[in-house]
């Protein structure tokens, strides 16, 4: 029998492959576990219906991130920070920090776990940090510290 798979099965295949199982196996466990239906006509029309629907949908969040990568890139984000010895900043800025001030400043809210930064900013400067807002698409804010 051949079984058009709702989700992933261990050992078996992905969700939205045609698998040949054992019809046993089929009506006993694949079907009524909700993991697959059976395959024909119908089954395989609304499988293309949904794969249609979820490239859209796909499709839809990565202009999101597109377009939001454009506004973070055009724009930048001043911090004030207090001067500690040596011209340092006392402190550090975190992503935290970074991620509120782009939703005070630009008015975007980004998650802090977005921003691909490898360790805390500790000086004085302009710094160019990425942002990784989707697998294919990866933005730059330009953030400047500076002394308060």
């Amino acid at each position: 029998m051949e079984v058009i798979l709702l989700e992933d099965v261990k050992s078996l295949g992905k969700k939205g492959q045609i698998v040949k199982v054992n019809d046993g196996y089929a009506r006993n466990f694949i079907i009524p576990k909700g993991l697959g239906v059976e395959k024909n006509t119908k089954t395989l029309n609304e499988l293309k219906i949904r794969e249609a629907n979820e490239a859209k949908r796909l499709k839809e969040i990565l202009d999101e991130a597109q377009e939001l990568g454009g506004k973070l890139s055009s724009g930048s984000v001043v911090l004030s920070m207090k001067a500690g010895e040596g011209g340092r900043t006392f402190g550090s800025v975190s992503t935290k920090e970074i991620t509120s001030a782009i939703k005070d400043q630009l008015n975007l809210t980004i998650d802090k776990k977005k921003l691909v930064l490898a360790e805390p900013i500790r000086n004085f400067g302009t710094y160019h940090v990425p942002v990784k807002l989707h697998p294919q698409v990866t933005a730059e804010v330009t953030v400047k510290v500076v002394e308060e």
